[in-house]
C-alpha cells in the first residue's frame, strides 16, 4: 500500500488457500502493544494460509484419486470421447466428501481449537489497545478542556 494509506489492504483470494491475504497497516507511531496485536494478526493469517493451502491440496489430490479409481472400477477412461473429463454423480461424490471429512475430523478439531485460541488472543489484545486509546483520548480531552 502507498505510504499515506492508513488502512489494511485486502488482496484477491489466494489460488491455493482461497483466503484473501491482508497487508497490515503499520502506523508510524505504533506502540509496543499495537505491534503485538498486528504481529498476532499476521501470525494468525500466515498460519491459516498454510493450513488451508495444505488442506485444499490434499483435498484436490484425494478427490482426483477417488474419481480415477471409481472410473477405473467402472471400466471408464478419465476423459470421454470428446476429450472432456469424465465425472461421477452426486451420490458417488457424496461418498468421497463423507470419507474425506471423517478422515480429517481430528485435524479439523485441532485447527478449530487453535483458531479459537488465536482469535481469543487477538480479541484480548484488541481490547487492551482500545482501552489504552480511550484513556489516551480522555487524558487529551482533559488537558484541552483545562487550557
Amino acid at each position: 500500500p502507498p505510504p499515506h494509506s492508513r488502512h489494511d489492504w485486502i488482496g484477491p483470494p489466494d489460488r491455493l488457500s482461497n483466503l484473501r491475504p491482508v497487508i497490515f497497516h503499520v502506523p508510524r507511531d505504533e506502540s509496543a502493544l499495537e505491534r503485538r496485536l498486528r504481529e498476532a494478526r499476521q501470525d494468525a493469517q500466515a498460519w491459516n494460509q498454510r493450513f488451508w493451502a495444505q488442506q485444499n491440496a490434499a483435498f484436490q489430490q484425494e478427490k482426483e484419486e477417488f474419481i480415477y479409481s471409481r472410473l477405473k472400477a467402472k471400466g471408464l477412461a478419465v476423459r470421454d470421447e470428446t476429450g472432456q473429463k469424465a465425472t461421477l454423480n452426486a451420490e458417488e461424490m457424496a461418498d468421497f466428501y463423507k470419507d474425506f471429512l471423517s478422515k480429517n475430523f481430528r485435524k479439523h478439531m485441532h485447527y478449530n481449537r487453535d483458531w479459537y485460541k488465536r482469535n481469543f488472543t487477538i480479541t484480548f489484545l484488541m481490547g487492551q489497545v482500545a482501552l489504552v486509546r480511550a484513556l489516551r483520548w480522555l487524558r487529551w480531552k482533559k488537558k484541552s478542556v483545562g487550557n
